[in-house]
């Protein structure tokens, strides 16, 4: 993958939508590997001048100026702490996503590995830890790699790119105490604040889960005690980066569920942009929301949910 290479959604990535697929672009740090979502990275360049900015944070290596814009770069060695380096190797992945752009500094792109979201293990509380950079784990012959959770990486250097409560707030406190909402959501920290701010909206029935499948599987068994599911659940909220079973897919099997279709469903993720909101639609999302406007998809669950 040399030079620049772009990565363009709409030329024959990932077309299709709810297969339980993605595309990864894995890279190392320190000859270890690791993995971004595909539709993360807008394209990805040989290193550029940077300029550094007096008082950043420290894994800010400074700034790039890239056909007029001007973006931020994070060096990926200084996250994971390990000894930076630059060599003929190096590349910049530039991503987008939590509508952001920025840069990440790595050692060497590789290649592109298209996988279902069944083959991704959930990393293990034992060496992850409540608060995990990492949201999955995929074996591959006799080695591994890991997908970073970028938006934590985010959230860290800068936490205004964050879920926050106080938007919710202004709203003015609603009783909804009689609606439930089933959340899909792998990250423990977007469910804590997910969970705190849905609370702070009057929602305090929140049933979560930590990827798309146990969601359904739970669904599903509401489906087999109850003709009709949506006298126990009001409204699905899910993420779309999800190991076991991602988001669109998880809409998709709601949808094509008798029983189950009638539930709405929003979708809440990083991925939410202009190039990527048809993949939602094609599931027969109701409606789908970028994070982190949460005041924006609260509103959205107060219209779905009478």
């Amino acid at each position: 993958m040399e030079g620049r290479r772009q990565l363009n959604q709409s030329n024959g990535i990932l077309l299709e939508s709810g297969t339980n697929e993605l595309e990864i672009v894995e890279f190392e740090v320190q000859n270890n590997k690791f993995g971004i979502n595909v539709i993360k990275v807008k394209e990805i360049i040989q290193p550029t001048t940077v300029i550094p900015i007096p008082h950043s944070h420290p894994h800010v290596k400074g700034l790039v100026q890239l056909r007029g814009e001007v973006l931020p770069v994070v060096d990926m060695a200084r996250v994971l702490g390990v000894e930076e380096e630059e060599t003929e190797k190096s590349k910049y992945i530039v991503a987008e996503f939590n509508q952001q752009k920025v840069i990440f500094h790595v050692h060497n792109v590789t290649q592109i590995h298209r996988i279902s979201w069944n083959q991704i293990e959930k990393p293990s509380e034992m060496y992850s830890g409540g608060h995990s950079g990492i949201i999955g784990v995929i074996k591959r012959n006799d080695s591994m790699i890991l997908l970073l959770d970028f938006e934590s990486i985010m959230l860290e250097i800068n936490p205004e790119t964050g879920i926050r409560v106080d938007q919710v707030k202004k709203l003015g406190r609603r009783e909804r105490r009689n609606k439930k909402i089933v959340a899909a959501e792998d990250s423990p920290l977007l469910r804590k604040l997910l969970n705190d701010t849905l609370m702070e909206a009057g929602y305090d029935d929140v049933e979560f889960f930590e990827n798309g499948a146990d969601a359904y599987q739970y669904l599903e068994s509401l489906g087999e005690e109850s003709v009709d599911v949506t006298d126990s659940v009001q409204l699905v909220l899910t993420d779309i980066e999800m190991p076991q079973m991602d988001g669109h897919h998880l809409t998709k099997r709601i949808k094509e569920n008798p029983k189950l279709h009638a539930l709405p469903v929003i979708i809440f993720s990083s991925l939410i942009t202009k190039d990527l909101r048809h993949k939602g639609e094609m599931v027969g999302a109701e409606d789908q929301i970028s994070k982190p406007e949460i005041a924006e998809l609260i509103l959205k669950i107060d219209h779905y949910i009478l």
